[in-house]
């Protein structure tokens, strides 16, 4: 498996996606940042990630509606994808899981080990 390098981070909260991208650069990775689903699915062709974290609940286009457009696409198609959620039920998390998702993170996440947690999301690929 490749290394993962690129992450995009897409939420509509702007103090959760600065948390995220430092707590992901400082992780060594190179992190882009969307506030909508609708701006992840224009900036995927000229970004072209290695993996997406996607928060489940954003208004106009939800996560999981995000993912489902970003799988029509051909840059996005095969890109892994693990939801970011406060949703975090057993039956929440297979339903996620069930849209193609590779994996879920919680929220609130700890900034100082999120980026060992993308990580671990991504060697369980």
């Amino acid at each position: 498996m490749k290394p993962l390098e690129k992450i995009l981070y897409v939420d509509d909260e702007e103090d959760i996606r600065s948390v995220v991208e430092m707590s992901l650069d400082l992780g060594g990775y190179t992190v882009s940042v969307c506030a909508s689903g609708v701006e992840a699915l224009e900036r995927i062709p000229a970004l072209l990630p290695d993996l997406i974290l996607l928060d489940v609940m954003m208004p106009g286009m939800d996560g999981p509606e995000t993912l489902r457009r970003l799988r029509q696409l051909p840059e996005g198609a095969e890109v892994p994808v693990v939801f970011m959620t406060a949703k975090a039920q057993r039956g929440e998390l297979d339903e996620l899981r069930a849209l193609g998702a590779a994996d879920v993170l919680t929220k609130p996440f700890d900034p100082m080990t999120l980026a060992a947690d993308v990580q671990a999301a991504w060697e369980r690929l």
